[in-house]
């Protein structure tokens, strides 16, 4: 597995404690962004909107687009 593959791993696991630490399990593309530094990671806005695309489409999220914002809710499965 090459560095990048365990990078992208990790924040993908990093976007899913975020949504399981709020109390609705609910954020915003933005401010997952703003928060991933605190674990480590400096993505761009777009690459969470990647990795937040890839966990939709794993069922561990899911998210609708609100002019221009994602606000993302997390599954049962991805809280599991």
């Amino acid at each position: 597995m090459s560095y990048e593959n365990l990078l992208q791993q990790h924040l993908r696991l990093t976007i899913l404690r975020l949504l399981a630490e709020d109390q609705n399990y609910t954020m915003n593309d933005s401010v997952i962004t703003d928060l991933t530094p605190e674990y480590g990671f400096t993505p761009s806005r777009d690459k969470v909107r990647t990795e937040l695309s890839w966990l939709k489409e794993q069922g561990l999220v899911r998210y609708e687009d609100d002019s221009g914002i994602i606000i993302a809710e997390l599954t049962q499965r991805g809280l599991d």
